[in-house]
């Protein structure tokens, strides 16, 4: 009788710290909410104010900085998080990181992150799995990707062409 109150208490505390991580996320979603219609809204008074001088020429520049902001929106909704990453390690990466990143062909799970347990997949053109050649480059990928993501319990898994793990990291 006394292995199951043992049980019956373990699964009640499991779900109190399971919820109670739960709220924790959701409030952290809502002040980034916040955050950024707060920051569309400054953005829009400096432009929309003009103080003084030609109406006309602060018009006009407000429509070109949204149609630079509408352009710069779509190049990012077109760059994939593939594409972020080469970016990122062939501005900061060493020469080794370099080479290895650019066998990534897929990357998933970077742009949503909570800090609770955050995962992310890259997928890469080696073959052979975990006894194939890319084993060593997969922990320079991990690396590049911890320099690129940061997060308090986040896990990179790096995979081969055929979905076979080459290895994973901390980031």
């Amino acid at each position: 009788m006394g292995m199951k109150t043992k049980i019956a208490l373990g699964a009640v505390v499991g779900i109190a710290v399971i919820g109670a991580m739960s709220a924790n996320s959701g409030d952290g979603g809502g002040e980034g909410k916040a955050d950024n219609r707060t920051s569309a809204g400054a953005e829009e008074k400096p432009g929309g104010t003009g103080g003084g001088g030609s109406d006309a020429k602060t018009a006009g520049d407000e429509a070109g900085g949204k149609d630079q902001e509408k352009a710069e929106d779509k190049a990012a909704e077109k760059s994939s998080q593939a594409d972020l990453f080469k970016e990122f390690v062939e501005k900061n990466g060493t020469p080794a990181e370099k080479e290895a990143v650019a066998h990534v062909t897929k990357v998933q799970g970077a742009e949503e992150q909570n800090d609770i347990l955050d995962t992310a997949d890259v997928y890469t053109d080696f073959t052979g799995g975990i006894m194939g050649e890319g084993m060593g480059p997969a922990k320079l990928i991990a690396s590049a990707f911890a320099d690129w993501k940061q997060s308090e319990n986040g896990l990179v898994t790096v995979y081969d062409a055929d979905g076979e793990l080459l290895g994973n990291g901390n980031f």
